[in-house]
């Protein structure tokens, strides 16, 4: 038996005793936990100050370290969401159905843990906190599998985590994380069927196609984000710029960022060119189709010089950087078959003040989160009053979008009788 098996069977012991646990004893672990978050924030710096120098030793891009990166006002962010977690209510036992039978037999259904909960993710320790009060406040158990890139940062912060939770009344083993590098361990937590009642992977599309093509437990897909931005031909044109630069620069390495604009061609040639030079003047690489190419030659060397012709792979590419690709299409059925087709089903706006298109696009576009005139960049648990997430979903199965608390749970029916038979 490696780590993963030995840390599994640990959690399953531990949700037996998390399941009982009642909804103020787990509140008060988590504000216990949000303290110590802030209590021990020189030791967490300290530690992901050497996950961060050895990503830059190693020449790892800007958008990845951006995401490692801890600081004092993000240990606070990470510590409030903690906290607003333990002022949400308590989705254990909640009733869901509830109906008197035809025989007379008392129905109800009720949310319940899901058991043990377990994740990969990488380069993201935040997630670290997030997944164990998202646990925590469900009821479930929580082992962790994060990146060697933020091995130094998860370590400490579970320790952290861990302690707190313990000394405010949790059972042993409620957290737990994976701390050997060896990929090894990574495997066998895919295999644990009977031990692992969900694993949920966040990253990169290549460990999230992975999971998904080698687990053999349950696993929820958090996809890869290529996001797209529609601009109608009946769009506003003073909220294109700063909604396009909100969606694409404001965190460009985020899964709801986006990475594609596709605009009506009959306007390209008049709400193009505002768009091109306030990308060019933010250092955003557009990858243009033959139209917009063209365009951009004609307004000055800064947007030729951050303008190449696009390839056909750039209209599926996530960039996770500041690229982006823009092309022209001939109304709101064309871009809804290239979103449909291109998308990964994360998060896609349509900018425009035409009813018809923007109802259309809204229904026909089959992403978990569809936007009319705004950012794509609200698509997360905590903006959309969910408290902490543990992960966006694009599958359609179980949860779908931001997944809160009542994604970690699932639900049990209760049959009350007087004696009946079935005839």
């Amino acid at each position: 038996m490696g780590e993963a098996r030995d840390k599994a069977e640990l959690a399953q012991k531990a949700a037996t005793s998390l399941a009982k646990l009642d909804s103020i004893s787990r509140n008060q672990a988590l504000l216990a936990m949000a303290d110590a978050l802030e209590r021990e924030q020189d030791y967490l710096l300290a530690e992901n100050a050497l996950d961060v120098a050895a990503a830059q030793e190693k020449g790892i891009e800007e958008s990845l370290i951006d995401r490692l990166l801890l600081n004092e006002g993000r240990i606070s962010a990470i510590a409030d969401a903690l906290r607003t977690l333990a002022g949400q209510n308590d989705p254990i036992g909640a009733l869901t159905e509830g109906r008197t039978l035809y025989n007379g037999l008392r129905l109800r259904r009720i949310r319940v843990p899901l058991g043990v909960v377990a994740m990969i993710y990488e380069a993201r320790p935040n997630v670290t906190a997030d997944a164990a009060g998202l646990c925590l406040k469900t009821a479930n158990a929580c082992l962790l599998r994060g990146g060697s890139i933020a091995n130094h940062s998860n370590i400490s912060m579970t320790r952290v985590l861990y302690e707190a939770g313990l000394a405010a009344g949790l059972p042993e083993f409620w957290l737990q994380s994976i701390e050997t590098t060896d990929r090894a361990a990574t495997t066998e937590l895919m295999t644990l069927t009977g031990l692992i009642d969900v694993l949920i992977p966040r990253g990169s599309a290549s460990l999230i196609r992975t999971t998904v093509e080698n687990a053999r437990v349950p696993v929820i897909e958090t996809g890869e984000g290529n996001c797209h931005l529609y601009i109608h031909e009946a769009a506003d044109p003073e909220i294109i710029v700063p909604i396009a630069l909100n969606a694409k620069t404001q965190r460009p390495g985020v899964c709801n960022a986006i990475e594609s604009v596709l605009i009506d061609a009959v306007v390209a040639e008049h709400l193009a060119p505002p768009l091109l030079e306030a990308l060019a003047e933010a250092d955003v690489l557009i990858h243009a189709d033959e139209t917009i190419f063209a365009l951009a030659q004609g307004l000055g060397d800064k947007v030729s010089r951050q303008t190449v012709q696009a390839e056909a792979a750039d209209w599926g590419r996530e960039y996770l950087c500041l690229e982006l690709s823009i092309k022209c299409v001939s109304g709101v059925e064309e871009a809804i078959e290239h979103i449909n087709r291109y998308s990964t089903h994360h998060s896609e706006a349509i900018l425009s003040q035409d009813y018809a298109a923007v109802s259309r696009f809204l229904e026909e576009v089959d992403s978990a989160a569809v936007y009319a005139n705004a950012s794509t960049r609200f698509t997360d648990g905590g903006e959309f009053g969910l408290g902490a997430e543990i992960g966006i979903s694009t599958q359609k199965l179980h949860a779908r979008g931001p997944m809160g608390l009542d994604a970690l749970t699932s639900t049990k029916f209760i049959i009350e009788g007087d004696g009946q038979i079935r005839a």
